[in-house]
């Protein structure tokens, strides 16, 4: 919203100083310091030959001059404070009604987000919660923005793990087929066979041998496969609802089975791959590069995951000539990913961008989370017991909460709150999952997003008005009108931040700091009882709250009530 006073310093600067830098203004949350301000007298200093102040008082002097401008200051060594006509700021606004509409889609090459990545015959563990939200969230905001963006899940439909759960079946599966048993009973095998093989390690070659058979197209096998993997994607579906994740595209590991050997003949022939130690096919690297040999193939012949990477993005690139592909995955993949895109490079290809968009690692107070050994928290469980601690506390306050159906209401804060846990803290940072912490109804949570986008709705329903029309001509703003005015005018560069760095907490803050200086508003300045002219701003100012509230949850996958 200020690039109108950016063009304005620039011109200034040139004609005064010979210049032409970037100014970028910053918002003020502190009314003192105006309603933006810039560092750029300090910046340019050196480069000019003035002093800060010299440069910072040109600037304020041709800066008052502009009808847009109310007053313009110097503070400390040389920012300069920038307060701007009520006129210019509610003009603005029209930039956040903007921003709460979602752009039309770009013709322009896909980025692609590659997220999800589910194991195939294992429940969802919390931990999997990340890269789905997390995901899901960095996708709307590119959608919403008109970025051409194909959402692209990765199931782990392939591998070593279907050999274990055959050799599993036929030792312990008491005659059942796989498709009659649950994800969770698929899990109890898949354990018991980890447990089984501690006391006897030859069931480790039968399992090894099992998927052997599976990758040379075994027709039992390849039976039993699409068992487990169908009871696998109807689970799935069923979480995916609940969370509002809803990937574009999927091809799991299998779908590459035939798309391995190109790679691996192309890699051979230019040198890439080498044969390693025991007959294994390699890609090595410098040694200034630090990074260790990448296998692509056993020795026994079998493919690994990171054979199957490197065809998928050989496919992408193919298929969708990308200009990005992000892959949001856990921080444990670090050296995977250095090593898998270094590959692509000695291949000689012409790339889109990559970038691993690391997340931290999420763990469960002092237990360390493993499918093998059974430990895992299962997320269809915490998504239940977040909706039944929300019920109890609608239970609990009564009256107090109104909803028109509380079941429904329970489900949007519960996992709401779940969500969020997860979406306002700094994707790269590990996680402690804490029950308390996680489903938090108080404070920065969820539940007090949603609560005031309904105190919101209630005073426009109150209100009896069907449009909300900001006047042009009011004369002045109290401090809590102009607060909640300058934040609301932040929404677009916010999303334009979140996006650009892929870091879904950037809107979280901005969205609790809306929710606050909403509140703080709502309980100092009368809104339905003003006079005409300052009642219907107020209103307005409120009806664009309400569209920001449910615009940017709605990113983050969070549902809002209208009532609560």
């Amino acid at each position: 919203m200020y690039n109108f006073l950016s063009t304005l310093a620039q011109d200034i600067l040139n004609s005064n100083f010979g210049i032409e830098p970037d100014v970028t203004w910053e918002y003020s949350s502190d009314g003192d310091k105006g309603d933006a301000s810039t560092a750029v007298a300090l910046q340019v200093s050196k480069k000019a030959g003035k002093k800060p102040q010299e440069i910072a008082q040109v600037l304020c002097d041709k800066l008052a001059e502009d009808e847009s401008v109310e007053r313009a200051e110097i503070a400390g060594p040389g920012y300069v404070n920038v307060w701007l006509t009520h006129k210019a700021l509610l003009k603005s606004l029209n930039s956040t009604r903007e921003a709460c509409i979602a752009q039309v889609k770009r013709d322009e090459p896909p980025v692609i987000i590659d997220y999800c990545g589910p194991n195939i015959a294992k429940p969802l563990g919390i931990h999997h919660i990340l890269p789905h939200v997390i995901g899901q969230a960095i996708i709307n905001i590119y959608k919403h923005q008109g970025f051409n963006v194909i959402g692209w899940s990765y199931p782990g439909d392939w591998g070593t793990q279907f050999g274990k759960l055959a050799v599993a079946f036929e030792k312990w599966g008491e005659g059942k087929k796989a498709g009659d048993c649950s994800v969770e009973e698929l899990l109890d095998l898949y354990v018991k066979f980890h447990n089984e093989v501690e006391n006897d390690p030859s069931l480790e070659d039968q399992a090894r041998e099992s998927f052997k058979k599976l990758e040379g197209g075994d027709k039992k096998m390849h039976m039993f496969w699409k068992e487990v993997v169908k009871v696998s994607e109807e689970n799935l579906k069923n979480l995916y609802k609940r969370l509002n994740i809803n990937p574009d595209e999927e091809t799991g590991e299998s779908f590459y089975q035939d798309k391995m050997d190109p790679i691996i003949e192309e890699g051979t022939k230019r040198g890439v791959f080498i044969e390693g130690e025991g007959g294994a096919l390699i890609a090595e690297f410098t040694e200034e590069s630090g990074l260790p040999p990448f296998m692509m193939k056993k020795s026994d012949g079998s493919t690994l995951y990171g054979t199957r990477d490197l065809a998928m993005i050989r496919y992408r690139i193919d298929q969708h000539h990308p200009q990005a592909i992000y892959y949001v995955v856990d921080r444990a993949q670090s050296l995977h990913f250095r090593q898998l895109f270094e590959t692509c490079n000695k291949l000689e290809w012409e790339l889109p961008e990559l970038e691993h968009t690391v997340f931290g690692r999420m763990s469960f107070g002092d237990k360390k989370m493993s499918t093998r050994k059974g430990t895992v928290l299962r997320l269809e469980e915490v998504l239940d017991e977040a909706e039944k601690r929300a019920e109890a506390i609608i239970t609990e306050r009564g009256d107090e909460i109104q909803a028109d159906d509380r079941s429904e209401l329970a489900e949007m804060m519960g996992l709401g709150a779940l969500v969020y846990g997860v979406l306002s803290q700094n994707r790269k940072m590990d996680i402690v999952f804490d029950w308390d912490k996680f489903l938090s109804f108080e404070g920065n949570s969820a539940p007090y997003l949603q609560y005031t986008h309904a105190r919101t709705k209630s005073v426009l329903r109150k209100s009896e008005q069907e449009e909300f029309v900001m006047p042009s001509d009011i004369k002045e703003l109290a401090d809590k009108e102009r607060s909640l005015l300058n934040l609301l005018l932040q929404f677009a560069r916010v999303l334009d931040e979140a996006r650009e760095a892929r870091m879904p907490h950037i809107l979280t803050n901005y969205l609790y700091a809306l929710c606050q200086s909403y509140n703080t508003f709502y309980n100092s300045e009368p809104i339905l009882k003003a006079e005409e002219q300052t009642r219907s701003l107020r209103l307005s100012l409120t009806s664009l709250t309400a569209s920001v509230l449910k615009t940017g949850a709605e990113l983050l996958t969070i549902r809002v009530p209208d009532r609560m």
